[in-house]
């Protein structure tokens, strides 16, 4: 047996149901050893025994389902992008056309006579133009043997649709008062059902915007230099182990690698999460799409580009969005077996009534029974609780891109919070300072002149004291990696670490090396200040919590859920962090690999939330059972969030828990209320009640019957705007 591994590109999905059906479907064909496809990623892997079946012919499987397979990357987007676009002008048309039939039924327009003949041209165009996704998927999920809400859909709006129709052009099969018609009942569930749809579609259309910018963050050519000294620029997937490269001050670095010449003060944020540059010299390690703030180094190739940490952060971000949506579909699931009983009593009517000699009731009843089983609540009942969880989420600064997090959002065990800009204010500033005002003009005037953050933060603070910063620099020199060296006049100042002191035999004295280790032993930053040759202070560094971090993080705990703090900063500053915020789990200097991994290890004991915002944590948000990020975060994260913080707020975390309790909440009591109509209203129309007292519920008090089912579903979701949260 000769197994391989085939990945496939598969088009035309449109729900989960779709991509089980197609694994159902491979499963029973000889030859394919084990499929798995995710709707998610529109992603196929199958693993095939190729003496028994070759890719062509699984291809031919697929498409012969109605499927479409795009291997090229380009033309599955470009075939997604346009099933979304004329999803959306269904529902467009749809909503449009529903909304005239219910001015023509309620208003007197038109004439009597032709009326009926307008509704019945309208209600066609809905019924079969928007609503033939539904009969297409309906066919598709008997054929699977998985009676879902198609099939539901599609029977309810027939029955409607095709009982009217009789009603317009064979008035006289009836009696005068069974001529009633309900297009407007099969157009209102086909129009909302297909708002459901096209709301669980731009979510996944927005899935794989990420990847698309994240692969940009290594830039597309390199500067090797050859054995005889030159440079020339080739392209990133042509670099080999051991070749040199050249970064330049400002350049991203194409690849990992060691540096070999050099030294320069590397921003790593996108990948480490660490909120200040890193300083690197020879002998230390590169990694790709991190940028060079200063200085020139050359590095030597340590990994070929499909296997750099760049590289695999893409990889697990493919894997954790191709990961099974956890949320229960408690209408499909209850369809699988409320259609077909739906049919058998449909069917078991009419033989019943039949036999006992009233065709006419048997007719009639049967075509009731279709009517008010008919989903209307059914298919309300979820979409409309989720418009309204979604309204209400966005007054409240809360955007939900995947409104099906709704559900699961109540069960997490663990919250994981990354640290630098979202419990923090990822911003460096001064917190104190010991050096006399009168240096603060000097000082301020030599920090105006470099761009690196601290000595913004240092401008800033002085700034802030309304010191002028105007003295004219007669020389200045920027130590990579330890400070800068300046002449002003008479004066010589040096601004940096104690390396930088030491290395120009300035004499620290003891009451600023007491406070330079004090603020250490807080895991603050510090930059000494010596002034010729004498040092005058220091500067305190930090990057503060967030006000909100301390109540967010009191709430959680008071619903049980465990804070763990997952960063990339060193393990000082962390365990800093999290003995003010009383966080009593805390991993530290951890890569996005390391931190994807974490998330998975925790998803061994339960439902995990992930919340940070910056490139670095975008394979944990979509790996994490909910990620949520920060509006002010990079647009790679919040591309992979399922929901984002308009406003910031660390609060609306809290916020998102309470309004998913009060969505689920509402949404089952939609669904038992619509089931329960349909298991009291069933028998009704079935004709139960009219041996013993002679009701008949006909099919115009089974559509009113329908109609106020739906009216209650809509009441009880629009609750939801009101909540408190």
């Amino acid at each position: 047996m000769s197994k391989e591994k085939i990945n496939l590109n598969i088009s035309g999905m449109t729900c989960v149901n779709c991509s089980n059906g197609i694994k159902k479907f491979l499963n029973k064909v000889e030859g394919v050893e084990s499929s798995q496809v995710s709707f998610a990623s529109s992603e196929g892997e199958f693993v095939i025994d190729t003496n028994k079946i070759s890719k062509e012919k699984l291809i031919e499987k697929i498409e012969l389902l109605g499927y479409a397979v795009e291997e090229d990357l380009k033309h599955l987007e470009e075939a997604q992008f346009l099933a979304f676009k004329k999803l959306k002008n269904l529902f467009t048309i749809s909503i449009l056309l529903t909304t005239i039939i219910f001015i023509l039924v309620f208003t007197q327009i038109v004439e009597e006579s032709i009326k009926k003949y307008l509704i019945f041209v309208i209600a066609s165009i809905i019924q079969f133009y928007c609503g033939s996704r539904f009969y297409k998927l309906s066919y598709k999920a008997i054929a699977n043997k998985n009676y879902d809400m198609n099939v539901l859909v599609a029977l309810g709006t027939s029955a409607a649709y095709f009982y009217s129709t009789l009603v317009v052009f064979m008035p006289n099969l009836f009696p005068e008062y069974l001529k009633f018609l309900y297009f407007d009942g099969a157009a209102v569930i086909i129009s909302f059902v297909l708002l459901g749809r096209y709301l669980e579609e731009r979510s996944k259309q927005k899935a794989s915007d990420f990847l698309k910018k994240l692969m940009t963050l290594t830039p597309e050519f390199a500067n090797t230099i050859l054995d005889d000294g030159n440079i020339k620029s080739v392209k990133i997937n042509e670099l080999k182990i051991g070749n040199k490269v050249l970064v330049k001050s400002g350049e991203k670095i194409a690849t990992d690698g060691k540096i070999i010449k050099g030294k320069a003060d590397i921003d790593t944020s996108m990948i480490t999460g660490e909120s200040m540059p890193v300083f690197k010299q020879e002998g230390d390690e590169v990694l790709s799409g991190t940028l060079n703030t200063n200085g020139i180094i050359t590095i030597e190739v340590l990994k070929l580009s499909k296997d750099t940490t760049l590289s695999k952060i893409i990889t697990l971000l493919k894997s954790a969005q191709s990961k099974q949506i956890p949320i229960s579909r408690f209408a499909d699931k209850i369809a699988n077996i409320f259609v077909p009983t739906v049919i058998f009593l449909s069917i078991l009517t009419f033989i019943i009534w039949s036999l006992l000699g009233d065709v006419q009731n048997a007719i009639l009843a049967s075509i009731s029974v279709l009517i008010i089983s008919c989903p209307c609540a059914l298919g309300l009942a979820t979409p409309i609780a989720i418009v309204s969880s979604v309204s209400k989420g966005a007054k409240e600064g809360i955007l939900i891109k995947n409104p099906e997090i709704l559900e699961i959002i109540k069960e997490i065990k663990f919250a994981v919070f990354d640290k630098t800009g979202t419990l923090t204010k990822g911003e460096i500033s001064v917190t104190n300072t010991n050096i006399n005002k009168e240096y603060l003009p000097l000082i301020g005037s030599v920090e105006k002149l470099s761009e690196h953050p601290i000595s913004k933060a240092i401008v800033n603070y002085i700034a802030n004291e309304n010191i002028k910063m105007n003295l004219e620099i007669d020389e200045i020199n920027i130590e990579i990696g330890k400070g800068i060296k300046a002449k002003v006049g008479k004066d010589t100042i040096l601004l940096g670490n104690k390396k930088l002191l030491e290395e120009n035999n300035i004499e620290l004295l003891d009451n600023h090396i007491d406070i330079y280790k004090k603020e250490l032993e807080k895991a603050n930053g510090v930059i000494l200040v010596a002034i010729n040759g004498q040092t005058v202070g220091s500067f305190s560094l930090e990057d503060k919590l967030k006000d909100e971090a301390y109540e967010l993080i009191s709430n959680l705990k008071k619903i049980n859920i465990k804070p763990i703090l997952l960063t990339g900063d060193n393990k000082i500053t962390a365990l800093k962090i999290a003995n003010e915020l009383n966080i009593t789990e805390v991993y530290s200097e951890v890569i996005p690999t390391e931190k994807y991994e974490v998330i998975k290890k925790l998803q061994e004991e339960g439902k995990v939330m992930f919340v940070g915002d910056g490139i670095n944590d975008a394979p944990s948000i979509k790996q994490a059972n909910i990620g949520v990020t920060l509006n002010s975060g990079a647009d790679i994260s919040k591309d992979a969030g399922d929901i984002i913080l308009i406003n910031n707020e660390l609060l609306s975390v809290s916020k998102s828990i309470n309004l998913s309790i009060e969505t689920i909440k509402i949404i089952k009591q939609n669904l038992f209320w619509a089931f329960i109509y349909n298991a009291l209203g069933i028998p009704i129309a079935a004709g139960i009640l009219y041996p013993l007292w002679g009701i008949m519920l006909t099919p115009m008090y089974a559509g009113i019957a329908m109609s106020f089912s739906s009216v209650t579903v809509v009441l009880n979701s629009l609750r939801l705007k009101f909540k408190k949260l």
